[in-house]
């Protein structure tokens, strides 16, 4: 989910106004003050703010990634190599199909929790990509419109494609649609991951005021920054792989 990306960096700018408020860096809006007045100074964090927001996050999307989503996905992969490896429906099995070799190879009740497993997986990806489009259309945009209208529009977009698909074309509809989203979020990802990487690795961009004048240079080390681009150069190869494969139908 590409659009994650951004979502991350929205969501930290709030944590960093409320350190500073907290710690005094920022004034606190009194009922004699406008808001106006108070946003008319363009809000830089301070150092502080940076620094603990920072290892805040770092903490959050470890536990996220490394309890609830690598015990998660390994238990779809170990389940389904258990049960399905040998089963030649599986090979070209959608998520229909899935749900029935799941429902009568293990159990009835297997099916339901896939079933049930990613309705919460949409209703999460739908959450996130609702406040990912509300923060780029304030961002980007400039959207002035009412913060409920703004959410309205941004979840309209993101679901009446499915209802539409649904309506027309049924179930091989629906399948062909999510691996197309699928594809189109897998090269996508390096377009919006490589600013990311440059910017973070650049002091002109990652140089934080203190202060007493100074400076503070937050670059990636070296060996961050040789990890992230080969990381990213797979996943290049991977979807260049990805488009030619499905070029030729084998995908």
């Amino acid at each position: 989910m590409p659009h994650s990306l951004y979502l991350g960096s929205g969501v930290v700018q709030a944590r960093l106004r409320e350190f500073d408020v907290k710690s005094g860096h920022l004034p606190v809006l009194s009922s004699n003050s406008s808001s106006s007045s108070l946003n008319s100074v363009k809000y830089r964090p301070s150092l502080p703010a940076i620094r603990n927001c920072l290892g805040y996050s770092i903490v959050e999307l470890g536990i996220a990634l490394f309890t609830f989503a690598l015990f998660v996905n390994s238990a779809i992969l170990i389940t389904a190599g258990a049960s399905l490896s040998n089963n030649s429906s599986a090979q070209d099995a959608d998520l229909f199909g899935i749900h029935d070799l799941l429902s009568s190879t293990i159990a009835p009740v297997a099916g339901t929790i896939f079933a049930l497993a990613l309705l919460l997986s949409g209703t999460s990806a739908g959450i996130v990509a609702t406040i990912a489009g509300q923060m780029v259309s304030e961002g980007a945009l400039n959207w002035k419109l009412a913060p409920w209208l703004r959410r309205l529009l941004t979840r309209s977009i993101s679901i009446t494609p499915s209802i539409i698909i649904a309506a027309a074309v049924g179930r091989d509809g629906l399948s062909a649609a999510l691996n197309g989203t699928q594809i189109a979020l897998s090269v996508i990802l390096p377009f919006v991951s490589a600013p990311l990487i440059y910017f973070t690795c650049r002091n002109k961009y990652m140089t934080v005021s203190t202060d007493d004048g100074g400076s503070v240079k937050m670059r990636n080390h070296w060996i961050t920054t040789v990890f992230a681009v080969l990381i990213w150069l797979i996943i290049v190869v991977m979807n260049v792989s990805l488009l030619v494969l499905v070029g030729l139908g084998k995908a």
